[in-house]
């Protein structure tokens, strides 16, 4: 782990590969992990209590601003895996969660990154989001123990 990275809990999240998400030879469609990257990092927040609802009710978010994949290995149709994220970095307004996805064999299929920026609605929904402060309260809750 390098120097300046957050000591984080690591979230899973359960996938398995289904047919609509394969191209014609059978194998995983890129975007799919991009799709499931996107699921665990909401997975990840609603585990500590930041789910959907609340984000919606407290006016907050958290847009996506980077995305990066390195595809390791093959997956193919009914593959099961799980994505194992993390928060890699926090910064002042915005942090990176890392995502590794591992097949249930222990095959590493991909390793990827979002950058997110936490913000809120500045008048509710609808109306200019506005970055905000990441408190170490909202650290706190990822951080391992």
């Amino acid at each position: 782990m390098a120097e300046n990275e957050f000591k984080s809990s690591v979230a899973v999240f359960p996938v398995q590969l289904q047919w609509g998400e394969c191209d014609p030879a059978g194998i995983i469609f890129y975007p799919t992990y991009f799709r499931w990257f996107d699921a665990a990092a909401w997975n990840m927040f609603a585990e500590v209590g930041y789910h959907a609802k609340r984000m919606r009710a407290e006016h907050l978010a958290m847009p996506l601003v980077a995305a990066d994949c390195q595809f390791k290995h093959p997956a193919e149709q009914q593959d099961r895996a799980q994505v194992r994220s993390r928060i890699q970095r926090w910064g002042g307004k915005s942090f990176v969660i890392s995502h590794d996805v591992v097949r249930e064999d222990g095959i590493l299929l991909a390793q990827g990154s979002e950058t997110r920026v936490w913000g809120r609605y500045t008048d509710g929904p609808g109306s200019p989001l506005k970055g905000q402060a990441i408190g170490e309260d909202l650290k706190a809750l990822f951080r391992a123990r």
